[in-house]
């Protein structure tokens, strides 16, 4: 079984060992070094394979849907005070926060396992007298490291660069600067275009990034600094390759690991459940009911649930409404255990005594994005963990980032191309053609598109302050009390700074390294 991260497990040898004083991790004394390792590109495959999983899970467990989501409106994170309660629906979030510290660390994590990669990397090529293997390994952690380095720049804003973690962790000073937002995406776009010019053209193993990976995430960058005849162009590249296209059944995209690393994906994180903790994805322990997940994983917590704004803002007759929630009446006849014999059907009439039979919940739905079901059809599920890939980057985005970069900054467009990629994603989900496409609009359809998959928020905050503040003041962020007549934690949230935009930097990286509180510098 040639999975990505079957292969990584066994090569812990990336990973690196806590260090106290920073942000980023040292790397470990006793990996493989260049001279007795990574001769071949299988050793290189090997040790890029973990940059799909582990390195990205504690940004995932529970940031993922708390800055991604909950920020953007599209769900609550009441119910579970690891989420700390309601502070990412309402911004009052600080530097203490744990889902703060978890997402800096995550991220660094990966910017410091893929550095010392491209260093180690880079090394062995003098050594040896064909380095094309080693070429790809470093264009894969470049591509790694840029993602990482783009979640940190939309989530934190302005951040340090550090492109050599052993010098930096070694130096016993542990303290950067934070370099401008525009130099850090700079920075960003430079590892994607080494990827693009390096990676190939076909993916050596089901589940890999290929150069194109690289082209379409340039483009989102791009469109997220606003420059619209690069998005445009590098969305187009996409397209006209050819080589990718939208997965006719979006539901089993979503709730089937059997449709993993489909035609429709550029980039996901890739899970294995056999793995437990930290290497299957968790989405679902969080998201699934405990009438569903319960009496089989002992999970299903329902700690993030989608917003009643959400929910009222699918068009009648969107299908992604029923593809992306679970909703009173909502059957699955696969997903069985001992409440549900015959198949499983959310039931939000009654609480319940049994909390293994509690659905109802403030806005009488669960999401249903990475449900895979409690394993009875078939799906690998082992605790909270789960095999289905979290998508990062799909086609539906690529032609949903073409369009808005046609638009650009015009008010409206009616250009046949990018009416014709749009009206695609439409088209899947049931929906009529548009002839004529606004900022507004697009957005829209890139909220119910891209629905809980973490990005949410990344397109209110790219649109500025003024306008995020509008966006944000107009949404209901409440729910229901259980009765469904009255709302609760129903005020209508306001933003009173520009700085809420950002996530602050952890507490206690700032107590260690004084330069994070001092103003951002240039990087070039």
């Amino acid at each position: 079984m040639k999975k990505i991260v079957l292969i990584a497990l066994t090569m812990s040898c990336v990973f690196m060992t806590s260090c106290n004083k920073d942000f980023l991790e040292r790397p470990s004394q006793n990996n493989p070094t260049e001279e007795n390792y990574y001769n071949n590109a299988e050793q290189v495959n090997s040790a890029t394979g973990l940059l799909y999983n582990r390195v990205w899970y504690d940004y995932q467990d529970k940031a993922f849907h708390a800055i991604g989501e909950a920020l953007g409106g599209n769900m609550l994170t009441a119910n579970d005070p690891n989420y700390g309660g309601l502070v990412y629906n309402k911004f009052t979030f600080t530097s203490s926060d744990v889902l703060v510290a978890a997402s800096w660390a995550s991220l660094y994590s990966v910017v410091g396992s893929a550095s010392s990669l491209v260093q180690t990397l880079e090394n062995k090529r003098a050594a040896v007298s064909d380095d094309a293997y080693l070429v790809q390994g470093i264009a894969e952690a470049r591509f790694m490291r840029g993602v990482a380095f783009f979640f940190l720049a939309r989530a934190f804003g302005n951040v340090p660069i550090i492109d050599d973690p052993v010098a930096f962790a070694s130096s016993g000073v542990f303290d950067s600067p934070r370099y401008l937002q525009k130099d850090v995406l700079r920075y960003v776009l430079e590892d994607l275009q080494y990827a693009e010019d390096n990676l190939a053209s076909e993916a050596s193993q089901k589940g890999r990034i290929t150069n194109l990976s690289a082209t379409g995430l340039m483009a989102k960058v791009y469109l997220y600094m606003g420059d619209y005849a690069n998005a445009k162009a590098k969305a187009a590249e996409v397209i006209n390759s050819g080589k990718y296209d939208l997965y006719p059944d979006y539901n089993a995209m979503f709730t089937s690991s059997a449709a993993n690393n489909n035609q429709e994906s550029l980039f996901a994180w890739q899970w294995i459940a056999e793995g437990g903790y930290s290497y299957g994805n968790p989405i679902q322990a969080y998201c699934g009911t405990q009438a569903l997940l319960k009496p089989t994983t002992g999970a299903g917590w329902g700690s993030v649930i989608p917003t009643i704004d959400l929910i009222k803002s699918y068009e009648t007759g969107d299908k992604r409404r029923g593809w992306s929630l679970m909703e009173h009446g909502f059957v699955r006849a696969d997903w069985t255990n001992k409440n549900f014999p015959n198949g499983y059907r959310y039931d939000t009439t009654s609480i319940g005594g049994d909390e293994d039979f509690k659905t109802k919940n403030t806005s009488r739905a669960n999401a249903l994005k990475y449900v895979v079901g409690p394993g009875t059809n078939g799906e690998n599920v082992n605790g909270t963990s789960t095999d289905i890939c979290t998508y990062i980057l799909r086609y539906a985005d690529i032609l949903l980032i073409y369009a808005e970069a046609t638009l650009g900054e015009n008010a409206s467009t009616s250009d046949a191309t990018a009416l014709d990629a749009f009206n695609k994603v439409r088209k899947r989900a049931g929906l009529i053609a548009l002839t004529s496409l606004t900022k507004d609009i697009i957005l829209h359809e890139r909220r119910v598109e891209l629905a809980f998959e973490g990005d949410y928020w990344f397109d209110i905050q790219r649109q500025g302050f003024e306008k995020a503040k509008a966006i944000i003041a107009q949404q209901e962020r409440g729910g229901y009390d259980f009765s469904g007549t009255h709302k609760i934690n129903s005020e209508k949230v306001v933003l009173t700074s520009a700085a809420q935009l950002f996530l602050p930097i952890p507490q206690t990286d700032l107590t260690a390294s004084p330069k994070l509180s001092e103003e951002p510098v240039p990087y070039y």
